[in-house]
């Protein structure tokens, strides 16, 4: 459960980013109007617990990969509002050295309704070893110059 102080929290932020990179967490740049939550994992959906969230645009940064897209498909059931960030094919197109594989025989195969149609297709592709085999791109192995202009694009 979350603290029940931050619930209660009363923030003037316009964007909430969530990732669940540690790494990505601490040296995420600074955001005009906005804050950064980290480390969740599938315990995202706890956020729902936060009132003033539903009120924010909130952007989930996952790794690419099928647990990724299954923490996403989560995390909308229930904030259904919550968009992703550099979760896309051109993102992991740009091949970023290198990708890595997702561990065999643990990757997330389950329905995910919640999806939007490119995101349901990478995920499919991914699954399906279509890219190559258990193609992951973890967050962070993405430059922060593509990060930084991701961000100047929704700013």
């Amino acid at each position: 459960m979350l603290p029940e102080k931050f619930a209660e929290l009363d923030l003037a932020v316009k964007r909430v980013f969530i990732t669940e990179n540690r790494t990505n967490g601490l040296a995420f740049p600074p955001m005009p109007d906005s804050m950064l939550i980290f480390g969740l994992g599938y315990g995202v959906d706890r956020l729902a617990e936060v009132p003033w969230l539903r009120e924010a645009d909130v952007w989930y940064w996952g790794d690419i990969d099928t647990h990724g897209f299954g923490i996403l498909n989560r995390l909308r059931a229930k904030l259904p509002g919550a968009r992703s960030f550099l979760m896309d094919r051109a993102t992991l197109l740009t091949r970023w050295e290198p990708w890595v594989e997702e561990p065999e025989g643990k990757r997330f195969g389950g329905d995910l309704a919640l999806l939007a149609l490119e995101e349901h297709a990478l995920f499919d592709d991914l699954r399906c070893d279509r890219l190559g085999t258990r193609v992951r791109l973890e967050q962070e192995r993405i430059a922060w110059s593509w990060l930084n202009a991701r961000l100047r694009e929704i700013e």
